[in-house]
């Protein structure tokens, strides 16, 4: 189902140059703000906006996509903890924000919502470095579905 009012839906959010891969249920992109790095947003195809509106196995596949994302960005970045956000608040589309929290973090202890910062946006030829580095950590397909 598509929602012509979601930007997730009509493709406004996240950014196509972003998108890391497809993971199954979900497709997997990096975050526009690099401040905490390694930042990605996993983002369902359907347009659902709570969880208990999925059924009880496309919870389970949604719930072992999230891990395999996080598992993956813990390693490469050497995360000291991973944070796991789904709210939905402002985009009503479910989307995981999965953040790695660094050693060198600034503020560990408070969520990356109230971290005050400067959002950092890679470079073109960064940003193309990271995603680069990140599909093929996740060994997913970087193939954009229609």
């Amino acid at each position: 189902m598509i929602d012509q009012s979601c930007k997730i839906c009509v493709g406004a959010w996240p950014l196509k140059n972003h998108f890391l891969g497809d993971c199954g249920l979900t497709k997997a992109y990096v975050f526009e703000d690099q401040f905490f790095a390694g930042w990605t947003v996993l983002v369902l195809k359907e347009h659902v906006s709570e969880l208990f509106e999925l059924s009880k196995d496309g919870r389970g596949m949604l719930m072992e996509e999230v891990n395999y994302v996080a598992q993956t960005l813990a390693q490469v970045f050497d995360a000291k903890k991973m944070n796991y956000e789904l709210l939905g608040n402002q985009v009503p589309h479910i989307h995981w924000h999965l953040i790695p929290r660094l050693k060198t973090d600034s503020d560990p202890l408070k969520p990356v919502w109230c971290v005050p910062h400067q959002p950092i946006q890679l470079p073109t030829d960064q940003l193309a470095e990271r995603v680069h580095c990140l599909r093929s950590a996740l060994s997913i397909d970087p193939t954009e579905p229609g």
